[in-house]
């Protein structure tokens, strides 16, 4: 259903490197970086996306003020990824929302962490295989 969504940020740099390493840890990379010189109004406007190899997903937009907080939820391919994920972002600055588990409350096999991220998302790996 969803092709591709977007955060945003008043403090690139920041945003960027917690990503990076929280991305890292997913085994998503980094699939674009520019600068938006067309945007009259920030014409420094600094843009990346992360994904899948080849398929540009979740962007990260520089902006001037502070947007509404949400919550994300990223596809963990284990429940290592998961944990390293928290750990990655947690150690980029994030904080934790949630520590690595089960939240049964979901389903059997649910295993997610949660942290807020440099421009306060609630941001969450999850990863819905059975342990092992």
């Amino acid at each position: 259903m969803i092709d591709h969504l977007s955060t945003y940020t008043t403090d690139y740099p920041k945003t960027h490197a917690f990503y990076q390493a929280a991305f890292d840890a997913l085994g998503y990379s980094q699939q674009a970086e520019f600068v938006a010189h067309w945007n009259e109004s920030f014409p420094t406007q600094r843009n990346c996306a992360y994904g899948p190899e080849g398929k540009p997903v979740f962007w990260i937009i520089e902006t001037q003020t502070p947007a509404t907080p949400r919550h994300i939820a990223f596809a963990a391919s284990s429940r290592a990824a998961v944990d390293a994920f928290y750990h990655a972002g947690l150690a980029e600055g994030g904080h934790c929302n949630g520590k690595p588990g089960l939240r049964p409350i979901y389903h059997a096999d649910y295993y997610g962490a949660f942290l807020i991220d440099p421009d306060g998302n609630n941001v969450e790996a999850v990863c819905h295989l059975p342990e092992g």
